[in-house]
């Protein structure tokens, strides 16, 4: 079982590295991600999601500041992307919960707006 600082971690590399299967494996089964509005729930929707934006956005993260307390982490990141007419940069907030060394829960915070246009 990996602490929650790993998981997350992995979770970020599997993000940049477009693994969809890696990313689910992070997740426990029934997990919840939240941004902006927008809201996945389970693997099936966690894997359209992800997919999805891997596909349409080329996304990366670059973690800034990550600090994990029992099963919890809070996480300071870059995202990159494309999206409409070209690249964008935006600051995120990440927060997770985990239970097992799986990601259960994750709070996702753009700054200005979490919906990408």
């Amino acid at each position: 079982m990996r602490d929650a600082e790993s998981a997350v971690r992995a979770h970020v590399a599997a993000f940049n590295d477009g693994d969809v299967t890696a990313l689910l494996a992070g997740f426990a089964p029934d997990a919840v991600w939240r941004t902006g509005e927008s809201v996945a729930r389970g693997s099936a929707e966690l894997a359209e999601l992800f997919a999805g934006a891997i596909t349409a956005l080329r996304p990366t993260l670059t973690v800034r500041t990550l600090v994990a307390a029992g099963d919890r982490v809070a996480c300071e990141l870059t995202e990159r992307l494309t999206a409409g007419s070209g690249e964008r940069t935006d600051p995120i907030a990440g927060f997770y919960e985990l239970s097992g060394g799986l990601i259960t829960a994750a709070r996702i915070y753009r700054a200005g707006s979490a919906e990408v246009d």
